[in-house]
Order: structure tokens, then sequence, then C-alpha cells
């Protein structure tokens, strides 16, 4: 039979007092319990980031046919501005027709709004970028601040506030830039960069 020789104990690391095992396992639940509050916390960053991605879908889902509805009710709006002003001697079918079409567009505007849908009206008001797509520039009338929109060839149409047509405006030059279009010939390449 193999003899056993006694272990060394000079060789064996010395047995952890309670003291030192209670401060490791202390420290081990300390950092346990930081990554259960962390996997926590990331998982309500989850559940709330889903909500919102949920919410914003449902509010921009018909962003596409809200688009091509504006459309219909700027055409509406065209078709109205087309008729002739109302006249005292006008046929009465006319005159009819005119305020058919006035309820029509006033009912159409009406459940846009409560769907989402707002019209922006953009004259007098200064030019924003986010809103307004520049299609002219005029010499600012009198009393008009250069860079405000003197006339709007079509509404800003927004859903539930993103922007989902600009407004197509006229904007009120500064006397600078009436001064270089005035002298420049607008056919003309951009001066060279020195």
């Amino acid at each position: 039979m193999s003899e056993q020789t006694p272990a060394d104990p000079a060789q064996d690391p010395p047995a952890p007092s309670a003291e030192e095992r209670i401060a490791a396992l202390e420290s081990e639940i300390a950092a346990l319990r930081d990554r259960w509050l962390r996997a926590e916390a990331e998982l309500e960053n989850l559940r709330k980031r889903a909500a919102r991605d949920v919410a914003e879908a449902r509010a921009f889902a018909a962003q596409r046919f809200a688009a091509e509805v504006v459309e219909a009710a700027d055409n509406l709006r065209r078709g109205l501005d087309a008729l002739p002003p109302p006249a005292p001697d006008e046929p009465e079918v006319i005159a009819r027709l005119r305020g058919g079409f006035e309820s029509v567009e006033k009912s159409f505007l009406a459940i846009l709004e409560r769907n989402g849908v707002q019209r922006h009206d953009a004259a007098g008001k200064p030019f924003d970028p986010a809103m307004h797509q520049a299609m002219a520039e005029q010499p600012a009338p009198e009393g008009v601040a250069p860079g405000t929109v003197i006339a709007a060839w079509t509404p800003a149409w927004t859903l539930n506030g993103r922007l989902l047509k600009p407004a197509m405006v006229v904007v009120a030059a500064s006397p600078a830039q009436e001064a270089a279009g005035a002298t420049a010939d607008p056919l003309a390449p951009p001066p060279a960069a020195e």
C-alpha cells in the first residue's frame, strides 16, 4: 500500500477568516445587485423606447396618405381661387356652386385638422427653411423686412407637427441682394474662389 504523506501546512493557503468571507460575499452581493439594477434599467429603457416607437408609428402611419390628401386640398383651393370674384349680377347657380365648394373645403379642412393635419399659411411671416421652400425672391415692398414671405403659392402642411409639404413662397430680398441681382448676369457662373 502506498503511504500518504500529510499535507504541508506551509504550502496550503490559510483558510479565510469569517470576517474575510463575509466581506467577500458582501462584495459579490454588491456586484450582483449592481448588475441586476443595470439590467432592470436597460429593460425599462427598452420598454419606453418600444412604446415611443409604437406611438410614433401610430401617429405617422398615414403620412403618405395625408401627403396625397393635402394635394387634393390644395387643388380644391386652386379651383376656388380660379372662380370669378362674386358679383351682384352673377347667376344664382354660380353663387351656389361657390358657396357649396367653400363649404366642402371648410369641412375637408376640419376633417384633416381632427386627424392631426394642419395647414400653415406663410404670407407675412419670416422665412423658415424648415417650413418654407423659396421659389422666388423679389424686392422687398415698402415696410416689409427682408427675409419675409411676401407671397405664398401654396401653404405648408404638417402631420402631428412633422412637415408633410413645405409652403412654396416668394421671399423679400435684402437691398444688398437686390443690388447684386441688378448688376450681375443671372446666367453667369459664380465667381471663382480665390
